[in-house]
């Protein structure tokens, strides 16, 4: 007997299945709201240099004021981060207005100081946010991308410690913790009286949606059947898609920086109370040797599915008969050097980590920057959510029938020529840059679909853990450089984009030379992915089919 017989004794497709996935998916609709806060609570408003003191005294309208407190830049706006050393009043003529010409012939450059008495924002459309309450503009501009970088720290954080952890003490024990700590530091974000405050709690939230992300998968897939881990995976990866609409809708409604963080946080409070329900996954209290834990787990799990009588006749015997296979290759003993050590493995290993990293480097680089399209950023994040929709399902039918190789190249390479493309495009087309926007953003998304599966697929069971949570180390890495790299926009302003469009074609190149799974067996050794070096293919079998399915679950990893 398989352990797979014995969760169907008990019911694998009941009622607690239906109820545990349902109350699991629930907060994934709240992690994309997480990883995307930043473009709201950060947004920047339009800023100019707080006018002189004895300004405020005089009748004048906020234009005029402009006009003899701020100089305009090369392109007829008015700068951000300068102003005259003392009001221009000729630049007004008797009835107020700005005389272009005058400016023209005024040394400007010579009668300039920075906003030493602050700034002042326009904050149309919202009502407050971080850049306007600490002043994170000009010289502290760059503070806006460390914040994000910081978050993303948390997540390569979270995934590392609180992944181990969770084999050490359970999914259920660290998926608890998680709830608490994203719903404690994001309410402690909402009410934080300093920006390195702030940067502090984000980091928390980083690492507590690496352990909901991460234990939120492995107990789904532990507790419901391979044949339908696919469909499952498929749905719970929507959810996170369906979040980032809900993130625009909460957004729009909320405009305060500091209450929109507390109403994506403060629902982890509700999960983290419901999630004490959660049933530890009997897989790993056997493999942890608690089989008294693990028999009360089944014989819960037989009664809330109707089968009271099947769950009597679970024993300790007949649980270590089931999982005698499961405990016998966790016996070995395999690092991440292992994934370096054979030329194969080296070559796979390597194109594989440019592909990750490529990916998630693009996709925060377009998603996290969406004021420079010029449209309605409410609107454009619910754009960028919705296309993820059609997105999956042209990658899933490419993988399908076209071949894993040609879709993770071909969804690469293209999110990289249209970003390369929208350089060209001239700003005031806001409609052309942003359908390329788009575009590109699903075929990145496309790309995370395609890469869990392939990455399953490509390293041998004996080390597959340790390959994907490789390659997943290396995505987060490439989402926390993302933020950093639009800095170089300030001295060339088509920089940001280059980068942005070059990594995906280039790791889309690279991974020509993967080989390709499509109706392949899953390599089980190390030898196994060197003797398909070869370019020997044979016919997937029926047992590699079922392995397979659990390998495709692995989507669920998206919401991280």
């Amino acid at each position: 007997m398989a352990f797979g017989d014995l969760l169907e004794q008990v019911g694998s497709t009941g009622r607690f299945q239906i109820l545990h996935v349902t109350l699991l998916c629930i907060p994934v609709l709240l992690m994309a709201s997480h990883n995307l806060l930043q473009n709201f609570v950060a947004a920047v408003p339009p800023h100019y240099c707080s006018a002189h003191a004895n300004i405020s005294q005089l009748k004048l309208s906020p234009q005029e004021i402009l006009t003899v407190t701020v100089p305009l830049d090369q392109t007829g706006k008015h700068q951000s981060c300068r102003r005259y050393v003392i009001p221009q009043w000729h630049l007004l003529d008797k009835n107020g207005t700005f005389k272009q010409e005058q400016q023209e012939d005024f040394d400007v450059d010579a009668n300039l100081q920075e906003c030493i008495d602050g700034w002042s924002y326009n904050m149309t459309g919202m009502t407050s946010t971080i850049i306007a309450e600490w002043d994170l503009v000009c010289d502290l501009r760059s503070l806006n991308q460390m914040a994000q970088t910081i978050y993303m720290g948390g997540v390569l954080m979270g995934s590392v410690v609180l992944g181990s952890l969770a084999d050490k003490f359970g999914r259920r024990s660290l998926l608890i913790i998680s709830h608490l700590l994203m719903a404690v530091a994001g309410t402690c974000a909402a009410f934080s009286m300093s920006f390195p405050m702030f940067c502090l709690c984000r980091f928390f939230c980083g690492m507590a949606l690496s352990g909901v992300g991460l234990n939120t998968f492995s107990l789904i897939v532990e507790w419901i059947p391979t044949r339908v881990r696919t469909g499952v995976g498929t749905l719970t990866g929507y959810c996170y898609t369906l979040g980032q609409l809900i993130q625009a809708g909460i957004a729009y409604f909320v405009r305060d920086w500091r209450w929109l963080t507390l109403a994506v946080s403060s629902p982890f409070y509700v999960f983290f109370i419901y999630s004490w329900w959660f049933h530890e996954s009997s897989r790993w209290l056997v493999l942890s040797q608690n089989y008294d834990q693990a028999i009360k787990n089944l014989k819960s799990v037989a009664k809330i599915n109707g089968r009271h009588e099947e769950g009597d006749k679970i024993d300790i015997k007949m649980v270590q008969e089931s999982m005698k296979k499961e405990m016998s290759c966790s016996q070995g003993s395999y690092t991440v050097c292992d994934l370096f050590r054979t030329p194969t493995m080296r070559s796979m290993t390597i194109c594989l980590s440019a592909v990750w990293l490529s990916t998630s480097f693009a996709y925060y680089g377009l998603v996290m920057d969406l004021q420079k399209f010029g449209v309605d950023f409410y609107l454009i994040q619910v754009i960028f959510g919705a296309v993820d929709i059609p997105a999956k399902i042209v990658i899933t039918v490419t993988m399908s029938f076209i071949g894993r190789r040609p879709s993770q190249s071909g969804a690469l390479i293209i999110a990289g020529i249209t970003v390369l493309i929208n350089l060209m495009v001239p700003y005031d087309q806001q409609t052309l840059r942003t359908s390329l926007a788009v575009v590109g953003k699903g075929c990145l998304a496309a790309s995370f679909n395609c890469c869990y599966l392939y990455s399953g697929e490509l390293f041998p069971t004996i080390i597959r853990q340790n390959g994907m949570g490789w390659v997943s180390m290396t995505a987060r890495v490439g989402a926390m450089v993302a933020p950093m790299v639009l800095l170089s926009g300030d001295f060339i302003p088509w920089l940001p984009g280059m980068i942005y469009g070059g990594a995906p074609i280039i790791s889309g190149v690279a991974a020509i030379f993967l080989p390709e799974t499509l109706g392949s067996p899953l390599p089980d050794t190390i030898q196994d992915v060197e003797d398909r070096g070869s370019g020997r293919v044979s016919k997937m079998p029926q047992k590699e089919a079922a392995v397979l399915q659990d390998t495709q679950a692995n989507l669920l990893k998206q919401v991280v």
